[in-house]
């Protein structure tokens, strides 16, 4: 079994490291990932060049290749592979639409009555917005239609002072097509506490994975601009310490639902699913779909995987998917980023990572937005490096993730209060509030 893994961050280590000694392993990757080189035949390229891909694939004679990253599937390289005969982990063009269109994500909510929905309306002019916002009464949240990498959704209260200052940034949206069209999705602002759910999909069947928190704010105490994701943790059970049994098994009927519904609208979705909810005080509420893993919320799940991943990898795209297993365990993941980030990280600095102490501390490194070059780890921009513990209780992986980031050197820095028992109780108490 040949298997080519596209994408080049810590995602795409993750997938990796779950396929390595189960399959010939490929990759293509826009920079030199050292943990994804290591372990694969790799070839720098971009990942939505989508004919070098097609052509990369056929020289190799792939089976199977795994969609790590948004892009790529936005641009339709399923459809491309699957024309010349490989298989695909990853939804179609027009199935990715989920993540990659946000109008047709809650239409799509509307139309065949799926729970969890928010109140929502999209616009394309400044007049509409403003009469909205106004009649609205209440916080919105303002997003790009179309796929910003994780950093276009501003929340009133929160990046938005208020009113006039969330037209301002809708307008600002409208006006330069961020995201690539030139129209806003404004929604009602959700109160309650984020959480993910991710699943394996075969186009009917959904295999469930345990919840994980992520944790998006760049510095410690939830402050700062919103990231990519600074770290994220798992609980023993597979639910988490706010969220109950009820709560997991309303999230997994609300995917199972969309699963069924997008198979009428354009077709069979295959690959990974993952839904972000917020809990409220009456339940669980989509607030989006990624059409993919998240980052890090993968690392988390893939770190507690007991099923054979290539089986998995094979029942999605032969339609015959049956569960998947998990470790009983509770997992956190912290993220090693440059200074600055996000927004005015200095590239090309060098990090400074021990491995081999690391993996002593019983923690695993997965290399994320860099780039090895003569030996040496150069920093992007970006996220650096993320680095999972796994535990019996969240506490217990929190201490062991906390000791290992002693051993990254560099000018950078990580949330030290990921998965700690203060930052957990908080979340706890805020959901006790408003259950009042």
């Amino acid at each position: 079994m040949k298997i080519l893994v596209v994408g080049t961050g810590a995602r795409e280590h993750a997938i990796c490291k779950v396929i390595e000694g189960d399959a010939e392993l490929y990759s293509i990757m826009s920079n030199k990932n050292p943990g994804i080189a290591r372990i694969s035949r790799y070839q720098i390229s971009s990942e939505n060049d989508i004919d070098n891909v097609k052509k990369f694939a056929q020289e190799n004679k792939i089976d199977i290749a795994v969609i790590g990253p948004e892009a790529p599937l936005e641009k339709g390289i399923v459809n491309a592979l699957e024309e010349i005969g490989v298989g695909c982990v990853g939804p179609t063009m027009e199935a990715a639409k989920i993540e990659t269109d946000k109008v047709f994500m809650r239409t799509m909510f509307e139309n065949y009555k799926i729970d969890g929905s928010l109140v929502y309306k999209v616009f394309d002019n400044h007049e509409d917005i403003s009469v909205f916002i106004d009649d609205f009464g209440n916080d919105v949240v303002i997003k790009p239609v179309g796929l910003t990498g994780g950093k276009g959704v501003k929340i009133m209260g929160e990046q938005l002072k208020d009113a006039d200052e969330a037209k301002k940034y809708a307008k600002e949206v409208v006006d330069t097509k961020m995201g690539g069209h030139a129209r806003v999705v404004i929604e009602e602002r959700a109160i309650g506490e984020e959480f993910t759910v991710q699943a394996f999909v075969d186009g009917k069947n959904i295999a469930p994975m345990p919840a994980v928190q992520d944790h998006p704010y760049a510095f410690e105490g939830d402050e700062g601009p919103i990231t990519g994701g600074m770290g994220s943790y798992s609980d023993k059970n597979g639910l988490l310490p706010f969220l109950d049994k009820k709560g997991y098994k309303c999230s997994v009927s609300i995917m199972e639902d969309t699963v069924k519904a997008i198979n009428k609208e354009v077709g069979p979705y295959r690959g990974f699913l993952y839904g972000q909810f917020m809990l409220g005080a009456d339940g669980p509420k989509l607030i989006e779909y990624n059409a993919r893993f998240g980052d890090p919320e993968a690392m988390n799940v893939l770190e507690l995987l007991q099923s054979n991943f290539v089986d998995i990898c094979e029942r999605i795209v032969n339609g015959n998917l049956r569960g998947a297993k998990f470790a009983d365990k509770a997992t956190v993941c912290k993220y090693i980023v440059p200074k600055g980030y996000p927004g005015s990280a200095v590239p090309d600095q060098v990090i400074d990572v021990d491995e081999n102490k690391i993996n002593e501390t019983g923690s695993q490194v997965y290399y994320a937005a860099v780039n090895e070059k003569d030996g040496k780890v150069y920093s992007s921009s970006s996220r650096a490096l993320g680095i999972v513990s796994v535990g019996e209780t969240i506490s217990e992986a929190e201490k062991i993730c906390e000791n290992a980031t002693k051993y990254v050197k560099g000018d950078i820095y990580h949330r030290r209060d990921v998965g700690t028992a203060d930052l957990i109780q908080k979340r706890v108490n805020h959901m006790k509030e408003l259950k009042k």
